[in-house]
């Protein structure tokens, strides 16, 4: 009875304080207006001169080119400058273009080379800004601790590889390669995006930004899908043409002169029972682990946001990302899907709670259930490519055959050079194509290399682990725990290679800080709530 009058006590408390808002004095006001005045101005300032710049130099390659590369020289300019002036609201641009970039890429760039870049010209300058600003503030440039030392070893062998294995490739070169630059392209892509730790740790400022950033990816991901219905609905529909009426070996093969509403290549042979649809991304695969990334996204708004608005729109997130990982014909979504809620439940913990457990999985059932009765064909076209795929091909003789590839012929610790298995180097020479994650890794960098890498992501998986283990409110903490399965998962994934592409590359690195920042963003809570009246002192 005390425990209840005590809760009863702590809410009408919460009621009370909610209603009153504090009051701002006439001078704090003044002081808010010339504040916002002030930023007005200094915005005006950058952005006219900037876009006049832009526009002159956008003209000027469009009179020399065309309109693609006025586009992208004009536009590249605009946001640099805008990202590197503000690299907050930068960053935030980073993600938000990324599940885009395809569809701007093929329906806007034409494929040029330059808007494939497009992403870097958010990211790089919004870097360089905010390692000037940590510089100067004397704040650390890794966080934790605990992943510096591993980081630094990573750093060594790869340096090593680059200068022993690309640097002697460099002296005696084989026609057309470009050992050197192959190996810089090759470690930025490993990497480059590393730094998007420490970005998230000083980029998320409290629980308002968290869950600004959760809503944000939560929004992209349910527009993403509904284009990819929408895509698939065109498909089907004749409006689109796909691949259907090809014949031979090009009834089975992505192509650009197919691509439909979104996205680049697709195959849509459904005579063939052959559908790899990109969504709004460069090529199937990249769309199929965006979606398997918005798994573990859409489940963590769905059990962990403190608004029921918010829970039932990542209800509805996590039905999308369903449908689509059934629809767009990508064996691997529709396996890891599912697979990925059923893990996401059991690791953290949200199956034994009955409260939200009952109603998201009553609620997804109904959304799934309805959607396999309108299309019952669709699902058992799908689960039977599906098993026919893994009985002629299993996942695990392709990796085993995968490493037999990249250890045979050898020769020392550091590997063939860095780059020599990236697939956006082959325009420095000759790579090699490596559908395998680890197996890559070992063929660039050797062994050594790689198990440098298995330090240094064990050491981030661990670390992020005690972190948001030592996290007590429960909104936090279950954010934390959904975004720590997901670090635990892709860390140790040897199927396919998505750390190295967009956008999973970026996700993993950057919901990596945004752990690390939990303890800071309770704290912070705890504060708020201890001067509003709302938390007793020794709570």
């Amino acid at each position: 009875m005390a425990s209840k009058a005590k809760s009863k006590k702590k809410k009408s408390k919460n009621k009370k304080s909610q209603q009153q808002k504090p009051k701002l004095s006439k001078a704090q006001l003044k002081a808010k207006q010339r504040q916002f005045a002030k930023d007005v101005k200094a915005l005006i300032a950058t952005l006219i001169p900037t876009a006049i710049v832009a526009a002159i130099v956008g003209a000027a390659l469009f009179a020399v080119k065309d309109e693609k590369l006025a586009i992208a020289g004009g536009g590249g300019i605009f946001v640099f400058v805008m990202c590197y002036k503000y690299p907050r609201y930068g960053l935030w641009g980073f993600l938000a273009y990324m599940p885009f970039s395809g569809t701007i890429t093929y329906w806007v760039g034409g494929g040029n080379a330059l808007f494939q870049l497009a992403k870097d010209g958010f990211y790089i300058p919004a870097l360089i800004a905010m390692y000037q600003e940590w510089k100067r503030k004397r704040l650390p440039m890794i966080v934790p601790k605990g992943i510096k030392q591993p980081l630094f070893i990573l750093l060594g062998f790869c340096l090593l590889t680059l200068l022993c294995v690309n640097g002697f490739q460099q002296l005696d070169p084989e026609p057309g390669d470009q050992p050197i630059p192959m190996g810089i392209l090759g470690l930025k892509v490993f990497l480059g995006y590393v730094p998007l730790i420490t970005c998230a740790y000083y980029h998320i400022r409290d629980k308002r930004d968290l869950l600004f950033l959760t809503r944000m990816t939560l929004v992209l991901a349910i527009i993403c899908c509904l284009l990819g219905i929408v895509q698939y609905q065109f498909l089907v529909s004749g409006r689109c043409q796909g691949t259907d009426h090809l014949s031979g070996d090009d009834l089975f093969k992505a192509t650009l002169d197919a691509k439909c509403l979104v996205g680049g290549a697709l195959v849509y042979s459904p005579s063939q029972n052959m559908i790899r649809l990109p969504g709004t991304f460069v090529a199937p695969w990249q769309w199929a682990w965006f979606l398997i990334a918005n798994a573990f996204f859409t489940f963590a708004s769905a059990f962990s946001d403190p608004s029921a608005r918010w829970r039932i729109t990542g209800l509805v997130g996590m039905g999308l990302v369903f449908v689509n990982a059934v629809i767009s014909g990508q064996r691997i979504a529709l396996a890891l899907v599912p697979t990925v809620t059923v893990i996401l439940l059991v690791l953290t913990g949200q199956v034994t709670n009955l409260k939200r457990f009952i109603p998201i999985a009553g609620g997804l059932g109904l959304l799934l259930g309805v959607a396999m009765v309108a299309n019952p064909e669709l699902v058992q076209e799908r689960v039977d490519s599906f098993v026919g795929r893994w009985q002629a091909s299993p996942p695990t003789d392709f990796i085993a055959d995968q490493f037999g590839h990249s250890t045979g012929g050898q020769k020392g610790i550091f590997g063939k050079g860095l780059g020599r298995a990236t697939n956006s180097a082959r325009m420095f020479g000759e790579t090699r194509l490596i559908e395998t994650y680890y197996p890559k890794l070992i063929y660039e960098v050797g062994p050594v290399g790689t198990l440098a890498f298995l330090g240094f992501v064990t050491a981030i998986t661990f670390t992020a682990f005690k972190t948001y283990r030592s996290v007590k409110d429960p909104s936090l903490r279950s954010f934390g725990a959904s975004f720590w399965v997901f670090i635990l998962i892709l860390s140790y994934n040897t199927y396919y290679y998505p750390l190295d592409v967009d956008p999973v590359a970026v996700y993993y690195w950057y919901f990596a800080g945004v752990i690390y920042k939990l303890p800071d963003i309770e704290k912070q809570e705890r504060k708020r709530l201890r001067e509003a009246g709302e938390l007793d002192e020794d709570e």
